[in-house]
């Protein structure tokens, strides 16, 4: 059995990596707030060499070096990918076991949502998270 293991609501796509992500992070940026249709984005950063995704994926830039990618039968958003850096985000609640999900930090905190309180205490970014 795989580590990380998920798929779409439909279950026409399906996807599984072995390895450990290289971080688990909260992103609240308006691109991820569009893209993923709440007000934040909770996803496991990995190596896309480490990612095995079978299934009918589409997918579009929602930034120059961003591809969202979700499932063409039902629409479901199950990860990001930046092919300039090698990495894949996947969406936690795709997870078949979403509580595998262990956040380590916030970022773009400035455009969280008023209503959101962070009482985690995770680190909590306004921008970028440092390099």
């Amino acid at each position: 059995m795989a580590k990380y293991q998920g798929g779409c609501l439909c279950g026409a796509v399906r996807y599984r990596a072995e390895a450990e992500p290289i971080n688990e992070r909260v992103c609240h940026c308006r691109l991820c707030q569009k893209a993923i249709g709440a007000a934040f984005n909770a996803r496991l950063l990995f190596s896309i060499d480490d990612v095995t995704i079978q299934g009918p994926v589409a997918t579009i830039n929602s930034s120059p070096d961003l591809k969202r990618g979700f499932c063409s039968v039902c629409g479901t958003t199950m990860f990001s990918r930046r092919d300039s850096r090698g990495i894949l985000g996947i969406t936690s609640g795709s997870l078949d076991d979403p509580s595998a999900f262990k956040p380590d930090m916030h970022f773009w905190t400035a455009s969280k949502q008023p209503w959101l309180q962070l009482d985690d205490g995770l680190p909590q970014y306004e921008g970028a998270p440092p390099a």
